[in-house]
C-alpha cells in the first residue's frame, strides 16, 4: 500500500491552533525542527517519538526546509513571548 507523503503533513485550525502537524497526532511541525536543529537525527527524534515512524519525520523535517523562512519566524516569535512572559513573571518589585 503506497502513502501520499502529501497526507503526511496536515493543518487543522481546532488542533494546535492551525499550526501544521504529523497527520494523526498533535505532534507539530515545530516541535520536530526545534530537535532538528538541536542536532538531533530523524531516528533519534523517531526514538523519543515511540508512535511516530521515520517517513513522519522526515515528512516534517522536509516540511520545516520548505517552509523555513515562516517556521523560523513563527518559532521566534514564540521564543520573544516566552521571554516576555518570564520577565514579566519574575519581574523584582521595586522597593520603597
Amino acid at each position: 500500500m503506497s502513502i501520499n507523503i502529501g497526507s503526511l503533513i496536515v493543518s487543522t485550525p481546532d488542533i494546535r491552533h492551525g499550526k501544521p502537524c504529523i497527520a494523526g497526532t498533535r505532534i507539530t511541525v515545530h516541535r520536530i525542527a526545534t530537535w532538528y536543529k538541536q542536532g538531533y537525527t530523524p531516528e533519534q527524534i523517531a526514538d523519543e517519538y515511540e508512535h511516530l515512524n521515520l517517513a513522519q519525520v522526515y515528512a516534517a523535517i522536509t516540511y520545516y526546509h520548505a517552509n523555513q523562512s515562516e517556521i523560523e519566524a513563527e518559532l521566534a516569535a514564540e521564543d520573544a513571548e516566552i521571554e516576555r512572559i518570564e520577565q514579566e513573571h519574575y519581574k523584582v518589585p521595586k522597593s520603597a
